[in-house]
């Protein structure tokens, strides 16, 4: 007897059936968080390729390890002074921001 393949589900698909259609409350609630998860991961990105642990960040910044822990792993929502601080005191780069009304 022959196996049946499962089908397969394009990403689009598989929100559509678990988080909704596209503008229905849970799907922004899905998009809000991956916005979230992405700062975090972006922040914890280029603190690595700057060759820099939590803590030498946290020092460069005033802060402390646990908060820049809490910021990548979005634990903890950064302020927008606060994320300034980190690209430009701590990371040595510019902070810019784009509103997008679509």
């Amino acid at each position: 007897m022959k196996k049946k393949k499962p089908k397969t589900q394009t990403l689009t698909q598989l929100k559509e059936k678990f988080y909704g259609p596209k503008g229905s409350l849970e799907r922004k609630k899905l998009q809000e968080g991956y916005e979230e998860f992405k700062l975090g991961f972006m922040i914890r990105e280029a603190r690595l390729k700057s060759g820099l642990t939590q803590q030498e960040l946290a020092d460069k910044v005033g802060t402390t390890k646990s908060y820049i822990s809490k910021i990548e792993n979005n634990i903890k929502e950064v302020r927008i002074s606060t994320l300034k601080k980190i690209v430009e005191f701590g990371l040595g780069g510019n902070l810019e921001l784009k509103i997008n009304l679509s």
